[in-house]
């Protein structure tokens, strides 16, 4: 046979392949590659391999990243590695400190889990001597049991004078900063002064035209500030007993003042839902606190944040920046109308009083400490003195004596109504403690002002405390 010229050798080559990719998939057995791996459609291998050159194209300078960025990298994951382990040998020792594992059972390869250390021995006390073995558990400190602290003893308080005066109801009470006497207001449209030792009147002031809601005597002017249901706000010299500014703006009944203690700054609150900041001198209202939908019942100033707390029928009780005049926060945990405020005189925190409620907060955020439960009445006022002693009356006439640390309520009594009187006029409506915090005033709904004193004879062994401590109560 003669020899095949090497052209034809390759186009018959080129023909069995081409014949092969045609035909071979119907009618040969498909190569080793091609039984592990499916048949790819044509075009899906055409596309593919363009996504791959333009990949290569594009992407071809930027393959590697750049010598400092990739020795950055390399660092940075160096660094966590090694965290990583001084974190794992941290919390080996940690479980070492919480365990107090016994040398012994390191030593023997014990695999319990159990952090709950217990004495050989039936009845023996947890945590005493090693681990307990045959045990898992999941838990890493043990819980230690709810302690609730000892309230402090303080001393029984006695009705010690009755002062009668008035011919409507006692809203108002404010205190001289000097304590020689004290102002009273009330349903009668008049402000009366009267003397704190004696308990003597010493001067009546008249101007109002209806009920006079809230009183303030200023510690750094010769200034009495009053305010009233008639809308109106005076400032009246006490050098002169005469008015000598007035303050418009409240579109209703203004139910609360209160001065602040560095700022010739004077704020007021009332029935249509806001609170007022004046300047005292020029009589201009500085800002308007807008944001409760009902009745401002009380407020507080304070010299730092926050600079006024307002309480309201809308069951709020709202935290304001004097400066910008926007509220820093609103408190909303209580279920009826709040009615009552009260700020401890040496401590950031204060209470709010509602129907069967009185709460303790913590400032500047308003974080909530604790509850004072056990008078179930509308809680009108509230009073607390540097002796950690609150001071709560209720539109029933109740009365009770809280530690103010503790929430323990020592002394709970219901007042007595004046002779004439009708028993539903028993309310208290203000109280207010003297400066050295040994007075407290209170005016009721029977027109007169009672004065309350704590029982100097008493001591520990006359009056014990009378506590027991709950599971059901924890601070915080």
């Amino acid at each position: 046979m003669a020899a095949v010229s090497a052209p034809v050798v390759s186009l018959a080559k080129s023909s069995a392949k081409r014949t092969r990719e045609l035909f071979g998939s119907d009618y040969t057995t498909p190569a080793p590659y091609f039984a592990e791996r499916p048949l790819e459609n044509p075009f899906q291998l055409a596309e593919r391999a363009g996504l791959a050159s333009r990949i290569r194209s594009e992407y071809e300078d930027v393959r590697e990243l750049p010598p400092a960025l990739a020795a950055k990298q390399k660092n940075a994951a160096a660094g966590a590695r090694r965290k990583k382990v001084k974190q794992e040998a941290s919390n080996s020792q940690t479980a070492k400190m919480i365990e107090s594992i016994p040398p012994q059972f390191e030593a023997n390869g014990g695999s319990s889990t159990a952090l709950t250390l217990r004495a050989p021995g039936a009845g023996a006390t947890p945590n005493t001597n090693g681990t307990t073995t045959g045990r898992s558990s999941s838990s890493l400190v043990r819980r230690e049991n709810i302690q609730q602290p000892r309230p402090d003893w303080h001393a029984p308080w006695e009705l010690m004078r009755v002062i009668s005066g008035h011919l409507g109801w006692v809203r108002a009470l404010a205190i001289e900063p000097n304590n020689q006497w004290f102002a009273s207001g009330a349903g009668d449209r008049t402000i009366k002064i009267w003397d704190l030792a004696s308990g003597s009147l010493r001067l009546t002031l008249t101007g109002h035209i209806s009920t006079v809601r809230g009183l303030a005597v200023s510690p750094r002017h010769p200034y009495l500030f009053s305010c009233g249901e008639d809308k109106m706000v005076k400032c009246w010299d006490l050098e002169t007993n005469k008015v000598i500014r007035h303050y418009h703006g409240h579109l209703s009944g203004v139910y609360t003042l209160a001065l602040h203690p560095t700022l010739d700054v004077l704020v007021t609150g009332g029935r249509d839902g806001v609170a007022r900041v004046w300047d005292m001198r020029t009589r201009s209202n500085v800002h308007v606190l807008s944001g409760h939908r009902q009745t401002v019942t009380d407020l507080k100033c304070e010299a730092v944040e926050p600079q006024v707390i307002t309480s309201s029928l809308d069951t709020t009780v709202r935290l304001w920046d004097l400066t910008a005049g926007k509220t820093m926060g609103v408190l909303t945990h209580h279920k009826k109308g709040v009615r009552a405020l009260a700020l401890h005189p040496t401590e950031w925190t204060f209470a709010s009083g509602s129907a069967g409620s009185i709460k303790q907060w913590k400032c500047p955020e308003g974080a909530f400490m604790q509850n004072f439960d056990g008078q179930n009445a509308i809680i009108n006022t509230l009073s607390v003195n540097e002796d950690n002693v609150l001071f709560s009356g209720g539109d029933n006439g109740s009365i009770s004596f809280w530690d103010w640390k503790t929430g323990h309520r020592y002394q709970s009594l219901d007042t007595t109504a004046q002779p004439g009187s009708l028993d539903a006029e028993s309310g208290i409506f203000a109280s207010i403690f003297d400066k050295t915090g040994l007075r407290l005033i209170c005016g009721e709904a029977d027109k007169t002002i009672k004065v309350w004193r704590q029982n100097a004879d008493a001591t520990p062994e006359t009056h014990p405390l009378e506590w027991k401590p709950t599971l059901g109560r924890q601070k915080f």
